[in-house]
C-alpha cells in the first residue's frame, strides 16, 4: 500500500486485519507505518489522555495538534497542561482563521446558536484541513460507543480528505476507558466526573441526563450530532 494514495480495498483488509487486535499493536504498527506523515488531534477529552499515554509508553514521538476553538471549558485547557507536563509534550496548536471577536464582526453573534454547522466549520474543520496538510495517517479517539452515528467506526479507515484514519479505541467501551485512567494513573478531563461523556467549546456542551447517549449533550438544542470533522465519505471534500 502507497502511503501517499491508499486504495480504500487496502484501508478495508487493514481494518479487517485490526479487528480484534491491541489499541497499542495498531499504534505501533501505524507510527512505524507512517512514519513523520502521522499527527494525533487532541480534544483533551479522555480519549486523547489515553493515546497520549499509549504513545509514551511506546516509545514513540509524533506530531500532536490541538484544535483551539477558543472556546474550550477552563478545565479542559488545564487538562492538555496538565498532560504536557507529565508527558513533556511539544503540542501544535492551531486556531481559527478569526478570533471569536474578529468572527463575530464579520459573521454576527453567538454564531454557534444560529448556525452551529458554519461555527464549527470555521472554528474546527477548515483548521482540521490544515493539520491534515502533508499528512498521510490521522489518529483519532473516534469509538463505536459514544453515539450511533459512530457505531459502524472501524480501527481503520481511508477519510474522506485522503488520509487514513487510525482509530485505536473504536471497540472500546466507556467502561474501558475508565479502566486504562485509572490503572495507569493518568490525567484527565475532571469534567468527565461531571455528567459531561462528551466534552467541546462551552456554548455547545451540557452535561447529559439520566438514559441519555454520551452525545447528547452537544448541540442539544439543535439538529446536529457531529462537528464535521468525522464524516461519511459522500458528505466530505475530497480535496485536500
Amino acid at each position: 500500500m502507497s502511503t501517499l494514495t491508499p486504495s480504500r480495498a487496502d484501508v478495508d483488509a487493514l481494518a479487517d486485519d485490526f479487528e480484534g487486535r491491541t489499541a497499542q499493536e495498531l499504534l505501533a504498527w501505524a507510527v512505524d507505518r507512517f512514519a513523520g506523515r502521522i499527527v494525533l488531534t487532541c480534544s483533551w477529552q479522555h480519549q486523547s489522555s489515553i493515546l497520549v499515554d499509549m504513545l509514551h509508553q511506546l516509545g514513540a514521538s509524533i506530531r500532536i495538534v490541538e484544535l483551539d476553538t477558543g472556546l474550550l471549558f477552563p478545565e479542559t485547557y488545564e487538562t492538555r497542561d496538565r498532560l504536557i507536563e507529565r508527558y513533556d509534550l511539544e503540542v501544535e496548536r492551531i486556531d481559527p482563521r478569526q478570533t471569536v471577536a474578529e468572527q463575530e464582526e464579520t459573521e454576527g453573534p453567538a454564531l454557534w446558536s444560529r448556525d452551529p454547522d458554519r461555527c464549527c466549520a470555521l472554528r474546527k474543520v477548515e483548521p482540521l484541513e490544515r493539520a491534515l496538510v502533508g499528512m498521510d495517517a490521522w489518529i483519532t479517539g473516534i469509538r463505536r460507543a459514544q453515539s450511533p452515528t459512530r457505531a459502524n467506526a472501524r480501527m481503520v479507515e481511508l477519510d474522506p480528505r485522503g488520509v487514513v484514519k487510525i482509530q485505536p479505541l473504536a471497540a472500546w467501551s466507556d467502561e474501558d476507558c475508565k479502566g486504562y485512567l485509572f490503572a495507569h494513573d493518568v490525567p484527565y478531563n475532571p469534567l468527565h466526573d461531571r455528567g459531561f461523556p462528551s466534552i467541546g467549546c462551552t456554548h455547545c456542551t451540557r452535561a447529559i441526563r439520566p438514559g441519555e447517549d454520551s452525545r447528547a449533550g452537544r448541540w442539544a438544542d439543535a439538529e446536529k450530532t457531529e462537528c464535521g470533522l468525522h464524516v461519511p465519505a459522500q458528505d466530505a471534500n475530497t480535496n485536500r
